[in-house]
């Protein structure tokens, strides 16, 4: 089997490059359980980061926290700090790091499929692959799931059993009714009191002034926010060719479209709409990126895990960074 490399992506960041090591998503899609979807790509994800230039990412990642203010100095890692420029404490055994919530987007819109599986079947893949992973981390990690309010609500725990029953909610089928983040967003600042990291997986087909109030709320309450936008290739490329009866999945609104009519407007709208969701995540300070249904997970989960590291796995905090001397 070739060795996965990485690659610099046109944004700069490094992934696994994909090639024959990365595992076909509609190959893995077709495994009828979530949960062994999930050990599968995070199986792949350890793999190749062990066989890559990054080895020992994942060890690094499971075995340090970030620093903060207060910790006992005689715990810092200088060694990993002269190497990495981070200040990073080793993590005791029975500690729990990080505080996940996942909240998952079931509406109407995403059951759009162009191909084997819909956006909600892989964004609920994409959670539990998450989820299977920070499990492994001995990490608290809990589940919200909504469409027009939310639907579902398991409080983070790191405890046995808890993997489980999160990907016994993420395999119930949702019912799906019509997306609206205000509201839903609004009960999660609400419900989520304890500061954590929150993962919003959503195609996030709404005005992004809705988003810019309600996460900038949910940034006020101390919780570091990530936006997962899935969305089907045919979204992104509009790559439909033969003139069709469209159907809007939340309305029921049917409309007749010649695809060479309307595509350069469309995806002017489409790039349009995307840079928006971009400045609003810049402004906050909230962390996004784009992910195609036909990207592998483990690639998915990479790009997730290195940008936490180089951000720091906990909410913000404040503080002055530590000296070199000694304990408290």
């Amino acid at each position: 089997m070739p060795r996965p490399e990485l690659a610099t992506s046109t944004t700069g960041q490094a992934t696994i490059a994909r090639d024959a090591s990365a595992i076909d998503p509609r190959a893995l899609m077709r495994i009828k359980s979530l949960q062994m979807r999930a050990k599968v790509a995070v199986e792949g994800f350890i793999k190749g980061i062990h066989r890559s230039p990054y080895h020992g990412f994942s060890v690094e990642f499971s075995e340090y926290r970030e620093y903060s203010p207060g910790d006992d100095t005689r715990f810092i890692d200088w060694k990993l700090f002269a190497r990495s420029d981070r200040y990073q404490v080793k993590r005791f055994e029975d500690e729990t790091n990080l505080r996940c919530y996942l909240v998952v987007d079931t509406s109407r819109s995403m059951g759009f499929t162009s191909g084997e599986y819909t956006k909600g079947a892989y964004a609920r893949t994409v959670a539990a692959t998450i989820a299977y992973f920070l499990s492994r981390q001995r990490d608290a990690v809990g589940l919200l799931t909504f469409d027009d309010r939310i639907t579902d609500y398991l409080p983070p725990r790191h405890r046995p059993g808890q993997l489980r029953r999160l990907i016994g909610m993420l395999e119930t089928e949702p019912q799906g009714k019509a997306t609206d983040l205000a509201k839903p967003l609004e009960e999660i600042a609400a419900t989520v009191r304890k500061r954590g990291l929150v993962i919003l997986i959503s195609d996030l087909l709404v005005p992004s002034d809705t988003l810019k109030t309600r996460l900038g709320y949910l940034k006020s309450r101390g919780h570091d926010v990530v936006l997962l936008r899935v969305l089907d290739p045919a979204e992104i490329g509009f790559t439909f060719s033969n003139p069709s009866m469209f159907v809007d999945v939340e309305t029921g609104r049917e409309l007749y479209v010649d695809p060479d009519a309307v595509r350069a407007e469309y995806l002017r709208r489409f790039q349009e709409h995307a840079g928006q969701l971009i400045k609003t995540c810049s402004d906050l300070g909230i962390e996004f990126q784009q992910i195609g249904t036909d990207r592998p997970l483990e690639l998915v989960l990479f790009d997730l895990l290195k940008t936490r590291m180089k951000r720091g796995r906990g909410p913000a905090r404040r503080g002055a960074s530590p000296g070199r001397g000694g304990g408290r």
